[in-house]
This record gives structure tokens, C-alpha cells and sequence, in this order.
């Protein structure tokens, strides 16, 4: 006894200390660890969609410097040119190749197909100390992709009309929520039809005939200066528009002919957002490239 209360001795303590959980209080931290993971999942998951369509933003906007910095570095225009969703079509075409180009051609087309809407390279037509009439088009690097559960939004693919033809009216327009800016969307430029006749692309490989295709390849383009600009009317021109390049979180699934063996099928691809419509909604990310000086910037915004 102590001040009237009974102390406990040894035994007692032993006893109590090692009493453990109930089995009413051991559903109730079930039912918390239950409830806190229930909460955490979602913002870990959105936590890794943020993650990534940063690092595709980032990639993105590195690699449009390095466009820029291949151009001044070889005094001579830059191009970095994307997959599209229908550059399969060059598959059709090439029957009057040799057996060997046939199947180089067509081994290249199967590897770009998952790299529709996420993929690019850079290349060059001509460069300093080529003889007049004598300029070829060179791959500067090998087709890469952005990070996986990105690509660049739909809309800067088939957007109409493309970007020469210039009006507030035929834009796809994203805004700044916060400061009011609007960015407007046009399509990427191509090296087709008659407003921006580039020479004749090879694709998908340097070494295959022009006249196989043709087949319209989207893209940027960076003068010996580092400044944008696309070809109209025949003519290598300064960008009158900044080029403005969204991008959205999902998956570009491309045709399978075959579930079993994973062969592709030379079709288009299934577009997936998700959520749909990110990448133009209040929750954009895309890349800015400046008209006048051709550097890029990125410009995004959260839901509140």
C-alpha cells in the first residue's frame, strides 16, 4: 500500500503489460489503417501522374532547346519532327523496294508505332559546306519517346487548319484561369500540301526513297539564328505565332492485329486521356515556344 492505493507487484504488471489488444480494438485500428490507405492510394497515384507529366514537360522542353542549339551549332535550319497517327499508310508503298530496304522500311514503321503522338527526332536539310542542289536530308539522332503515361494532346495533331492559316476563330484555346492568359492552339506544321511545301521527307529511315509515302510528318523548325519558323508558300518564313504544344496524361494504344503475339496492325490508334481532357482543360501543361526568339518555356495550372 502506498498513500491508500494498492501497488501492483511484479507479477500484476506482467500480467497487465502483456494483456494485448481485444478483438473489438483490433478491428478498430484495422478499420484506421483501412481508412488512412483508402485516403493515400489517390494522392500517391496522382502524386506519380503529376511526376510524370512533369518529366514529359521537362524532356520536351529540353529537347526543343537542344532543336534550337542543333541549328546554331550547324548554321543551318533544324527540324524536329513528330510521329504522327497515320504514317503507317508508307507501309502500302513500299513493294518496288529491294527485299533488304523492304524489310528495313517496314522493320522501322513497326517500331514507330508506339511512338504516335509521343515521338520525334531531329534532322537537318543540308548543311554548311554542301554543294548547291546538293542538300539531302540527315537524321541528327534516333526517334525517341516521352515518358510513358504522356503524349502530345490530340488536338495539336488534327487541329484545322494548320498553323500558317492564323485566326482566334480556328484555334483551340486554353486559359490561364488565374491570369487570363489564353494560349492558342494551332496544328503542327507538316511538310505537305500546298501552303508548306518542304522537300520531300525519307521516312522512316534516311536511307528510304522519297517516293515511298509520302506521308505528312508534323513539325517544329529552328534557323541558323535559333528562331522558329515553318515553310509556306515554298518559303522557309519567321513563325508569326508562338507554337504552343499540349500535352495530356493516358496512353496512345496502338492497333494490335493480333492480342496473342502483340503483332501491330497498321491502323489507328486508340486514344486514352485520363482524365479526358486534361491536357486542354483548367489543369493544362504545355510548352510555349516563342515566335520571335524560339526558346521555349513551360506554362501549366492546377485545380485549386
Amino acid at each position: 500500500m502506498k498513500n491508500g492505493r494498492k501497488i501492483p507487484d511484479a507479477a500484476g504488471l506482467g500480467a497487465m503489460m502483456g494483456r494485448g489488444f481485444t478483438l473489438v480494438e483490433m478491428l478498430v485500428v484495422i478499420s484506421i489503417l483501412g481508412l488512412l490507405a483508402a485516403l493515400a492510394v489517390p494522392a500517391i497515384k496522382n502524386m506519380g501522374k503529376a511526376d510524370a507529366g512533369l518529366g514529359a514537360s521537362q524532356q520536351l522542353l529540353d529537347d526543343i532547346g537542344r532543336a534550337r542549339q542543333l541549328a546554331m551549332a550547324n548554321d543551318t535550319t533544324v527540324y524536329m519532327v513528330f510521329v504522327p497517327t497515320n504514317f503507317w499508310a508508307v507501309s502500302t508503298n513500299v513493294a518496288g523496294l529491294g527485299p533488304q530496304l523492304q524489310f528495313q522500311t517496314l522493320n522501322a514503321v513497326s517500331n514507330l508505332m508506339d511512338k504516335q503522338m509521343t515521338g520525334y527526332t531531329f534532322m537537318s536539310y543540308g548543311r554548311v559546306g554542301d554543294q548547291p542542289g546538293q542538300h539531302q536530308w540527315r537524321y541528327l539522332e534516333p526517334w525517341k519517346n516521352l515518358p510513358e503515361g504522356t503524349f502530345i494532346a490530340e488536338q495539336k495533331f488534327n487541329q484545322a487548319p494548320a498553323i500558317y492559316s492564323y485566326s482566334s476563330t480556328n484555334a483551340l484555346v486554353i486559359t490561364n484561369q488565374i491570369t487570363g492568359r489564353k494560349f492558342y492552339v494551332y496544328g503542327f506544321a507538316t511538310n505537305g500540301g500546298p501552303t508548306s511545301p518542304l522537300p520531300p521527307i525519307p521516312f522512316p529511315l534516311e536511307t528510304t526513297p522519297t517516293n515511298v509515302g509520302p506521308v505528312s510528318l508534323p513539325y517544329i523548325a529552328f534557323n541558323y539564328q535559333g528562331q522558329l519558323v515553318q515553310w509556306r508558300y515554298g518559303v522557309e518564313s519567321l513563325a508569326a505565332q508562338d507554337e504552343i504544344i499540349p500535352l495530356s496524361r493516358g496512353a496512345v494504344l496502338p492497333a494490335l492485329a493480333n492480342n496473342a503475339t502483340r503483332n501491330y496492325s497498321f491502323d489507328s490508334p486508340q486514344v486514352l486521356e485520363s482524365p479526358p481532357g486534361n491536357g486542354t482543360n483548367a489543369a493544362f501543361t504545355l510548352v510555349d515556344v516563342d515566335a520571335l526568339t524560339g526558346r521555349a518555356t513551360l506554362q501549366f495550372e492546377k485545380v485549386q
